[in-house]
This record gives C-alpha cells, structure tokens and sequence, in this order.
C-alpha cells in the first residue's frame, strides 16, 4: 500500500497530512486533515498502523462528522417545526455499503478521492473495506432502505425503526455439499455509522401476568423486564441537508440483572440468565422457528421492536407538549407504517400504553390506535401470512392477548350486527382462530381490522387481495385498501453503481435532474436509434460486464467471457421465485449443446448465466437448488466441447454490494415466478433502469415494467395469474401432459451425469398430480415449454446487436415510474398525510 506514515513519539501523522480536526470540510486538502484527525485522535486501533482497514475507519468518522452536524439542524428544524412524522417500522433494513452512497447524496466524491490520494490510497480500495450492515435478508428490507433513502431526499420528517441484529440472517458459504451458513461478521469491529444513545432506553416486558385493580383497570406486573437501548444510524438525502435516522433497538440487561451472590458461589450461568437471554434478541434476523424456543425468541424479537419503537415516538408526542396531553391530536402527529405483519403487536402494545400507562378508556384508545396505525401487505403466501399459536401468546404477553381478544369480540359483534351476509365467512375473517387442534393468532386480519389503511405493492398484487385475500374485507371498508407500486432509489441503482452509463444519460438528457426525477428518463426515446448513443450505451454496458466478470474471478474462480450475453437470477431461492426452472433450462440446453456439431455450435449464442440468493437454513427443497446449481456449474465450466458457449455460475453470498455489481453488468435478467405470487419484486425495476432486458411471467411488478417499457422489449412466457387455479386443478384430476423437452432435462439430471448427489427428492416436487411436496405447485411443468421458446427469442434478438442496444436504452428510457422517490411521495400524500419539511 503506497502511504506513508511516520510516527513521531508514539502518534500517527502523515508526513504531508497534518490532523486537524474540521468536521464539516469541503476541500480536499481539509477533508485530509480530517481524516488524519480521526486516524489519530478518534483511534480504535494500535497508533502504528495506518492501513486500508484503519483508512477506511477514519474516512468512514469524517464523513459521519459532516451527517451528525446536518442530522442535528433537522431534529432540531423538526422540533421547532411540529409537523407530522412517519414512523416506518421493519423487521429489516437491507442498508448496503454507507460510505459511497453518504459521500454520494452529500455531492462529495471528487473531493474525497482527492483527499484520499494524498494517501496514496484510492476511493475505490476503501470503499471496498466496508462491511455490509447485516440487518436484512430479502426485497422487504432493500425496499425499507430505499424508502429511507426517498424519505430524506424528499425532505419528509421520518424515522425508519428496526432490530440492530448482530449475526444477520447469516453468511453465505458453498461448500462441496451445498450451502453451508455462518454469522456474519459486520460488527466484529464495530460500525461507524451508528451512534449510541446512551440516555434513549426503555423497559420491555416479557411473560408476568394481569393484575386488576379495585377501579377495572388493569396492569400488566412481573415476568422479566429487559432494556431496549437505541442506536442511530444516519440516513442523508441526495443533495438536501435533510438527514434523518434509522433508529435500531439493542436488548440489554442491567447490572442489578447480574446475582453476584450466585457468580461468587461458583454458579456462572445462572448469575447471569436474563444477560444471556437479552443477547439472544439480537442475535440473529428470523432464528429458526421450528422449536417452542424458537417460536418464543422471534415472537419476543417482534415484540420488542414495536413496544420500544412505540415507547419512543410517544415519549416524544409528549415531549412536544405540556400536559395534560389531548390524545386525539396524536394520529395528527404521528403516522406509523407497518412494514408486513411482523409489527402487528405494535396494535395491542399501543392499545396497552394508551389504556393501562395513559389511562385512557377502550373507546379512545381504539381511536387513536385506529387513526395513527397503516398496514403494508407484502405476500399471498399462506406460510409468510403470519399466525401465532395462542397458547405462545398467553404465556409471552398476557396483556395483549386480552387486548386481542377484546379487538375480535367487538368485530365478530360488529359483523353479526350489521353484516348478516357475511356471518358465514366469520370464521375466516376473525383475527382468532379457535380450531381445537391448533388456535392461533392471525396477524394478517388483526392488521386489516385495526388499520386505517391496507396497502400492496404493485397493482396487480393490490388487486388479487381485494378480490380473493381480504375480499370480504373490502365489503365492509371499501375506501380502506389501496395500492402503492413499489420503487427503488436511482441513486444507489444506477446513478452511484453505473457511474459510466449515468453520465451517458445526463449528456444526452443534457440535465442531471432525472436523479431526483426519475421521469425525465423517457427522453432517452427519441434517441433510442441513434448510433452515437448505441456506440456510447455499448462501451458502458462492456466497462460494467468486465468489472462484473472480474468479480466472478475474484469469488469464484471462474473465468467468464464479457462478450457472451449475460443471463442473472438473483433473488432468495424459493420454489415460487423458480430457480429451478432456470437450472432446468440450462440443463436442457447444454444437453443440445452436446448433441450439436462444432460448426452449429459456432452460430449459437454464447450465454454465461448467474444464480445468486440464499436459501433459508432450514428451507431443505431450496438448498437441493443450490446444490443443483453448482453441480450443473461443476460439470458444464469444466466442458472443453460446450464452455466456450455455456457458463454457469453460482454467485455466493448475494447481499446489496454484489447486487452493485451483478444489475449494471447485466444484459437479460430472469423475474419467473409462477403468477400472483410476488407481490411486487424490486429487482426486476433495479435490472430494467440498468438497461437490462427482462425474460418474464405476468407476475408482480413486471406487469406494470412490461407496460411501462413496451411489450417489444420484454420476453413474456408463462401462465397468467388467472390460469393458475384452474391449471392446478387439472393437474389434481391427471389431465397434464408433460413437454417432451421437460421430461428430457429431469431424465438428464437423474442419469447421474452432475454428481452422485440424490436428486429424487426435488425433481419428485414437479411429478406426480398432487400432494405435499408433489403436483408441481409452482407450475416448473406448465410453463417450461413457453420458457424454452422464449429463451429461443432472447437468443435470436441478442444476434441483432442494433436491435438489442435499442431495446436496452428503451429499458431504462421506460423505468421513471419505479423510482421509490413516487411510491413515497404517494405514501405521504395518500396515506400518511404528512408534508415535507426542508430544513433552510
């Protein structure tokens, strides 16, 4: 590494960098001796050392300098102001790398890379030591950083609030026998941009009991009491001074928690039993739910973001306002936004604070609750539509239950009363499910009777639950349910991660403001045949497949061809999102490779196809698909006759820093899922704005894209959404006939030509005509056929390179709409009912 450092009586200077503190600097050579300062005077490491880790530690601390000073004037510009906030509330926050995108929206990476220089260091080198925050997992906690990110520039008054997990969801190995998982290591060291707030803690309650006072109020006693601890992180706009927080929760035991007594006596572990306990909240994102254990630690993790997070924005309602405090102004100060079901126990909590700690009575509470509280419905999947055993629920929060019961007793009332109709659907509608076997808790209907507002995430998602999920909902509250088609921030998606194709746009656009109004995008149109544009949108596309190409050398060994077309799959593996019916595919068509002469070979196109995503540790169906995956990618990659036309590559560990990579360096990017089961896809919108082309089922968001960027330049295949049912019912009476090229690339795989790796049990999922875990659920079967011919029409477009080129640019030319920048904007007016907030 080229700098150059002396000691001088043990502190760390930079011969030419003098350390001098200057929290806001905007030159180079202050920003400099800035970060000399923070090498030197905010050390977390032995003085002697200044090397890329400890380069990026303390350029990482001066730009934070910069964010605290412009998030101080906003909270400060919010107090004055009073206006009303959101409160956005997810289970997970898929942040990202900060540091590029900080010095991005702050319009300082020039100056940055100047400073750095009089290092000897590069941006790029130290960007790249940034760990990426592992509090997320999939499209819900990318989409709740992204929102963050349009919130701020935006200029509303907003908090994100989530879990600071320690382990993440967990670190993605491939191993010979497929994937194998380990904690991730993000806070190992620690992160610069959080800060702790050492004065924000509040109690939270587990287990205890109620105790009923002589007046009929109640109040929840007893059980174990832990401390909710905030960190900050913060969230700056794009060339705005507004910067707001996410705020996370860290769970914490006190020192009066520790039994001295007992550690002296030589009882370690149980001296220090709710320390442990405490611990466990934040350890992992989603822990395994399959134990009685492990249903209480992630019940106890939901509920204790929502009573902190609910703890927090009333204590500051109040501290707003001299008591005693009128209730009913709080949902006109407080709009809290529920990212999927699991902050449904936010309704009970705030039901509890407002009737046991504020005294309010039920009417009221219920008001207020009702008024403040919005729902966002991400899935139709009967599995992530949470339900809560309630003898799990009794045990862990007593008080709630009561509420619960309470809220379904006055509903069920309110349906026999003045829905006589609709009595016979009441035992689906109920939030209690009172089924002997197993009663449980249905979060998905407890949100839908309590909330204002219930919103999906792309039309056609919004319109499947109005007409079959909550239907008989809509009856009743017509005006309730909405749709708000998610987005994506165009600063982290293509203005930061394609920096060659963004300044393409702003030169032909002659503006940068398609930044922060994503719309403008449409007049790359009327250039779309122009050759200039193609030559220049071509070299972009070639300096991104070969950074693309060099990262796939780096992680995996192998070498892929730029000039072959780039085919990539990355989501979570799940058998609706149909991985396999990419995999398959592949297999079907390396088989013809095989069967094919080298001459015919030669006029194939060449395709290197990617697959990335983590299965879930215990989801066994999806890690067969990894392992298929990399077995297919062990054969094929070693194949001197086919690999020169056929690549396959398993990309480990997909997380946002290779989603950075992977989008701009691809060229068509496969959105499969079988119909009407993703709710929206985020990645899908990332991938098209990129200039990507799509290979695609009418399913989620690709229906708005399709329509947005033209069906020419879209590859359709599939069944419709409307299909599915009937298709599926066919399929139970015997009456599917299976594609002679499907059954061909199932009867390759069981030749044994991939390994001797057991095989039955997957590619028994897509046989038989029903029955669990058979019947092909996922229609794999159905819609290969259309798949294939699809696939014929990629390969035959991608020939034509002018044709292809034009189809690109009208890709990104068609993306406007999908920025989040509009589905925010949406939210705050339509739902949230709050205004932006500019600080001067």
């Amino acid at each position: 590494m080229g700098s150059k450092v002396e000691t001088n009586g043990g502190s760390l200077v930079s011969a030419k960098v003098p350390a001098v503190a200057n929290p806001l600097a905007d030159k180079p050579d202050e920003i400099a001796s800035n970060i000399s300062y923070h090498a030197q005077y905010s050390p977390h490491f032995s003085p002697f050392k200044f090397e890329l880790e400890q380069a990026y530690y303390a350029t990482a601390e001066s730009v934070r300098d910069r964010l605290v000073q412009q998030w101080n004037e906003t909270y400060l510009h919010f107090h004055k102001v009073d206006p009303k906030q959101t409160y956005y509330l997810s289970m997970e926050f898929l942040q990202g790398r900060a540091l590029t995108n900080a010095i991005g929206n702050l319009n300082i990476q020039d100056a940055y890379a100047d400073a750095l220089r009089k290092f000897g260091l590069k941006l790029e080198e130290i960007t790249e030591q940034e760990k990426d925050a592992a509090l997320g997992n999939g499209g819900l906690g990318r989409l709740a950083s992204c929102f963050l990110d349009s919130m701020a520039t935006l200029n509303l008054p907003a908090w994100g609030y989530g879990l600071r997990y320690r382990y993440g969801l967990f670190k993605q190995i491939i191993a010979k026998e497929g994937q194998e998982e380990v904690a991730e290591d993000w806070l190992e060291k620690f992160s610069p941009w959080e800060i702790v707030r050492h004065d924000v803690l509040y109690p939270i309650r587990f287990f205890g009991q109620v105790e009923v006072n002589p007046n009929g109020s109640r109040k929840w006693i007893g059980g174990e009491v832990m401390q909710a601890l905030a960190y900050d992180v913060p969230i700056p706009g794009y060339q705005t001074k507004n910067t707001i927080s996410l705020r996370l929760w860290e769970a914490k035991a006190c020192a009066d928690d520790f039994d001295l007594f007992l550690f002296n006596d030589g009882q370690l572990e149980s001296a220090s039993v709710l320390h442990s306990r405490a611990q466990q909240i934040c350890s992992v994102l989603y822990p395994g739910d399959a134990t009685e254990g492990g249903k209480l630690l992630r019940l106890k993790q939901q509920y204790f973001l929502c009573s902190a997070s609910l703890q927090d924005i009333i204590s500051r309602f109040k501290e707003r306002r001299q008591g005693p405090w009128n209730w009913s102004e709080f949902p006109t100060k407080v709009a809290i936004q529920l990212n999927d079901t699991h902050p449904t126990l936010s309704i009970p909590e705030l039901m509890r604070l407002l009737m046991d700690e504020e005294g309010l009575g039920w009417d009221e509470a219920w008001e207020v609750t009702s008024k403040t509280i919005a729902y966002t419905n991400h899935t139709v999947l009967p599995e992530a539509l949470e339900k809560w055993s309630q003898s799990v629920m009794w045990k862990l929060l007593p008080r709630h239950m009561e509420i619960i019961e309470e809220i379904d007793k006055r509903f069920t009332t309110m349906i026999s009363k003045t829905r006589l109709d609709l009595e016979s659907e009441l035992s689906n509608m109920r939030i209690l499910d009172n089924n002997p076997q197993k009663p449980v808790v249905r979060m998905a209907n407890l949100c839908v009777v309590s909330a204002h507002t219930v919103n999906g995430v792309a039309q056609l998602h919004s319109d499947i639950l109005k007409s079959e999920l909550f239907a008989n909902y809509v009856s009743i509250w017509p005006t309730k349910f909405q749709n708000k088609t998610n987005g994506i921030t165009p600063r982290r998606w293509i203005n930061f991660c394609s920096p060659e194709l963004s300044q393409i746009i702003t030169k032909w656009l002659k503006t940068d403001k398609w930044v922060t109004d994503l719309d403008l995008l449409t007049g790359l149109r009327e250039f779309a045949d122009n050759e200039d544009l193609q030559a220049e949108w071509s070299s972009a596309k070639m300096a991104n497949k070969q950074r693309l190409a060099q990262y796939v050398l780096k992680v995996t060994g192998e070498s892929i061809d730029p000039d072959s077309l780039f085919d990539i799959q990355v989501k979570r593996i799940h058998e609706y999102k149909r991985q396999l019916l990419n995999i398959l595919y592949v297999i079907y068509r390396y088989k013809k490779l095989k069967e094919m002469s080298p001459e015919e070979r030669k006029s194939t196109t060449a395709r290197t196809v990617m697959i990335g995503g983590k299965a879930f540790a215990t989801y066994t169906n999806a890690k067969r698909i990894v392992k298929l995956v990399n077995d297919v990618g062990a054969v094929v990659n070693s194949d001197p006759e086919v690999n020169s036309y056929l690549k396959v590559v398993f990309v480990p560990n997909y997380n946002v820093s290779v989603a950075e990579v992977l989008i701009p360096g691809s060229e068509l990017s496969q959105h499969i899922s079988t119909a009407g089961m993703e709710a929206s896809g985020t990645s899908n919108m990332k991938f098209a704005l990129n200039g990507c082309l799509i290979i695609g089922t009418l399913d989620g968001a690709n229906v708005e894209i399709r329509e947005e960027i033209g069906e020419e330049n879209f590859f359709l295949f599939g069944a419709t959404a409307d299909d599915v049912p009937r298709l599926r019912k066919e399929r139970e009476n015997g009456l599917f006939k299976p594609d002679p090229r499907f059954e061909e690339a199932k009867k390759f795989i069981r030749s044994g030509v991939f390994g001797s790796y057991d095989y039955n049990p997957l590619l028994d999922s897509l046989e038989g005509n029903s029955g669990y875990g058979r019947g092909d659920y996922f229609l794999v079967g159905y819609d290969f056929p259309s798949y294939v011919d699809a696939q014929e029409k990629v390969d035959e477009a991608y020939l034509d390179k002018k044709r292809w080129l034009k189809m690109s640019i009208l890709s990104t030319a068609g993306s406007g709409k999908f920025s989040s920048d509009r589905t925010i904007a949406q939210y705050a007016k339509e739902i949230w009912n709050i205004e932006e907030c500019r600080v001067p």
